[in-house]
């Protein structure tokens, strides 16, 4: 028996639903596909599927094997690309899922970079605030920002996060710029509105003298400050802070080049709260992955890791990954 073959074969016919379907998509008589499996059923002394005349029904061997399967064909196919001639070839599709903004900002400029190094991909790119579900709605890698919940998901940080209240000049110079996080009530503060996120407001880290949550005598508080205006669009609140309407609660992502250009103004520095990070999200060990995974998250650690990538990609972006000249 040609357990390779066996393998793809019991892999289609569970994926496809029928022993005919997987026989045309391997251009051989359904009986030649019925031996295959029979060989392989009676290999490893297991039924892995249940044949009846109008459908197929994986058991719970023929369940957990095809995951095993689906694994090991993909390790296949990943070391002969790897070796094929160009060097690094990757194909197949590739789909991944990133939230709105951040998606719009710092991965979606990277896909065609990608692609050009690796044509024979095909690139789907989701772009949603919706938590996706990657086994269950068939995506390869999530890209996410912020403290990730327990999960059976595999998590590689690529970058750290900061949040940071930040206003731009002609604001401070008509308001002041507040020294303490309590001041802010006596700002015009440019908040989500209450059907977004940031249900625990605005997070701070301050001086605790009794029973300190950090090592350096800290504790982390929340605040909820307001102002005039508020919208469900973080990139609308970026953008009227940026026109000097208020003080933002924002991303050191989306803003730590408008920073260095001067556009805007990092306050309270020395409350901020501890960093969190970017991810990148998979649902199997990074070690099981396709190629054309791996790849692609060696590409965002590239970029990613790279402390110049978010200033020179940040500094002038509009939000949609393209650039803009500073005033």
């Amino acid at each position: 028996m040609d357990k390779l073959k066996a393998f793809e074969t019991f892999a289609s016919v569970a994926t496809r639903g029928s022993l005919s379907a997987a026989a045309r998509a391997e251009g051989v008589a359904p009986a030649v596909v019925s031996r295959r499996l029979d060989a392989l059923e009676e290999h490893l002394g297991v039924k892995l599927l249940v044949r009846t005349t109008r459908r197929l029904v994986l058991t719970h061997e023929g369940t957990a094997f095809l995951d095993d399967c689906q694994r090991i064909l993909a390790e296949v196919a990943g070391a002969e690309a790897s070796v094929s001639a160009g060097g690094v070839q990757a194909s197949g599709h590739l789909r991944i899922t990133a939230p709105a903004g951040f998606g719009r900002r710092h991965v979606a400029p990277l896909v065609p970079g990608f692609h050009a190094a690796h044509p024979r991909l095909r690139v789907s790119l989701n772009l949603s605030d919706r938590v996706v579900d990657l086994a269950g709605e068939g995506y390869d890698c999530a890209v996410r920002v912020g403290d990730l919940p327990d999960s059976s998901l595999v998590s590689i940080r690529l970058a750290d996060n900061r949040r940071l209240i930040v206003a731009a000049p002609d604001y401070l110079r008509r308001r002041g710029t507040p020294g303490h996080p309590r001041d802010l009530a006596r700002h015009d503060c440019l908040v989500l509105s209450s059907d977004a996120s940031q249900t625990r407001g605005w997070s701070f880290r301050v001086p605790r003298t009794v029973q300190a949550e950090h090592a350096d005598g800290s504790e982390l508080i929340y605040l909820r400050p307001g102002g005039p205006l508020d919208c469900s669009d973080g990139q609308v609140l970026h953008d009227w802070c940026l026109a000097g309407l208020g003080l933002a609660w924002r991303s050191t992502w989306e803003v730590e080049g408008e920073i260095a250009a001067g556009l805007l103004v990092p306050v309270l520095e020395e409350f901020a709260a501890p960093p969190n990070g970017i991810y990148a999200i998979l649902p199997h060990a990074m070690r099981h992955a396709p190629l054309r995974v791996r790849l692609w998250v060696d590409h965002l650690r590239e970029r990613y890791g790279d402390a110049a990538y978010w200033l020179s990609r940040a500094a002038v972006g509009d939000g949609n990954g393209y650039m803009r000249k500073s005033p």
